[in-house]
Formats: C-alpha cells, structure tokens, sequence
C-alpha cells in the first residue's frame, strides 16, 4: 500500500513539475505580432519583448557625442533574455552582431562598451543598423533602418471626413531631433493641408504640435510649439489666410499612447489639425 501511495505521488509530482513547466514556456513568448528582421537573427535563448515595424526615424550614432537621424522604414525590436538562461556578456552580444555584419558586407560607423551602429548599402538601398546592450547583457535593442521617402497616404478629402466626425486628424511630419525645420519630404503632408482649406472656404483650423516624454518638459513644449508654427507658415505660404490658422505646442502633456514603448512614443510624436 505504502509503494502505491509512493508511485501516486511521484506521477503527480511530476505532472505539477511538468504543468509548471508548460506554464513558464508560454510566459516566455514573443510579443504579439512580432518576428526577427530578415536580415539579422536573435541571440540564443532571448525572447521579443517589444516590437515596431513603421515609418520612423531614430537616432544613431556615428561618433563620441555626435549622432544622426534617419528616417525609413524602421524596424525596433527589444530582446529580453528567457527566465534562468546563462546570461551572455555584452562584449558576447556586440561582437555576434558585428560577425553578422561583417557577412553582410556592412561598414561599421561607431562603436563604444555596449553600442555598435553599421551602414550597409546594397544596389540602390541604404540601410542603417545599431544594436545597443541594457543590463549588463540580460536585454538588447536592434535598431534597422531602410531609407525610403514617406508615402503620403492621407488625402484632403480624408483630412476633411476625419475634422467632421472626430474634430482632429493626427499627422505624423517627421522632424530632425530637436529641430522644427520642415523637411522636403513632408510637402506632399503641407500639399493637402492646403488643398483641404483652399477646398473648404470657412474651416479654420488650430495646428498642434506633440511630442513623447523623451526630454525636458518644457524644452518639448517648445519645440513642440516651433514645429506647429512652421508648418502654419508652410500653410500660409501655400495660399491659405493667416486668419484661417493658428498654432499651438502641447509638448508631452497630451499622449495618445504609452510611453513606455517605443511604438507608443511614435504615435505620440505627431502634429494634429484641430477644427475650430
């Protein structure tokens, strides 16, 4: 009886042992919709913790208090390392990441104790790549960016639908770091916020600057504010009646996101037409 009572524990010690087992590999997925870029590979035994793919820009940098933005298609993904996994070194991480840019024929641009950023350029693309090591090497981020010039996909008529049902169109005008000049890129954005007020005789509009939490507060209501105005003045130059447009900069205190994430910070990083 004794040998019984001993086998029965032992087979429900082991289906605990194993339930707890499955419980902890389905907490060490990837975050939803997620994947590895084609072109590089993860680090053995990291999981995605946080992932963007869209037109973005990030900052890289190409020496010692010196860095670049590029903006393209962009690719973000933040690896953590899985639950009780031997934990690499970043030295580890930093040189697998330079081996595979070495197969890829990339020209390394910067690298310091845990950063590294490269320039590859294959037939017509341009792409840039830096992987930058947290916590002594139990995350890291990779950071790929194709040059591409933004699509514009918001038209007048669809500025106009959105003003009459919601009173607001969220516009993502890409900017320099700490800069509020209006790049060539963005004209096909200032095209349609003319043509939407040149179409409409009595709309006006409030254009409003918004930046993530990334900075001083202040420092970003300010630039936040300068970046509206340049593209009123766009607006106006455009033909449209300085009484028509105002502008305005909230900075960081009206998010639409978590800033937490870097996918939130980009959604936060936006200018808005506002109907008055």
């Amino acid at each position: 009886m004794r040998a019984k009572k001993t086998i029965v524990f032992i087979v429900a010690f082991l289906l605990v042992f194993s339930c707890a087992a499955v419980w902890a590999q389905e907490e060490e997925k990837d975050v939803e919709g997620s994947k590895d870029h084609p072109l590089l590979s993860r680090m053995k035994n990291f999981i995605i913790a946080d992932y963007l793919s869209r037109y973005d820009e990030h900052e890289f940098y190409i020496e010692a208090g010196d860095s670049k933005m590029i903006e393209g298609d962009r690719t973000f993904i933040d690896y953590k390392l899985k639950e009780g996994a031997p934990q690499p070194s970043p030295l580890q991480i930093k040189r697998n990441y330079s081996n595979a840019m070495k197969t890829l024929g990339a020209k390394l641009i910067f690298e310091d104790d845990d950063y590294a950023c490269w320039q590859l350029v294959k037939g017509d693309q341009e792409i840039w790549i830096d992987v930058q090591v947290h916590n002594d090497g139990w995350s890291y981020e990779l950071n790929i960016v194709q040059i591409a010039a933004m699509v514009q996909e918001v038209t007048a008529n669809e500025m106009l639908e959105a003003l009459n049902k919601d009173g607001f169109i969220a516009l993502y005008i890409n900017f320099d770091s700490g800069k509020f000049d209006l790049k060539p890129e963005t004209q096909g954005t200032i095209d349609q916020i003319i043509a939407l007020l040149k179409d409409n005789a009595d709309l006006k509009v409030s254009i409003e600057g918004h930046t993530d939490n990334v900075g001083q507060p202040a420092a970003n209501k300010t630039l936040s504010e300068q970046r509206a105005k340049s593209v009123m003045a766009a607006v106006v130059k455009g033909g449209v009646d300085a009484s028509r447009v105002s502008a305005a900069g909230w900075g960081q205190e009206r998010p639409i996101s978590d800033n937490r994430s870097e996918e939130g910070r980009a959604k936060n990083r936006r200018v808005e037409i506002v109907k008055k």
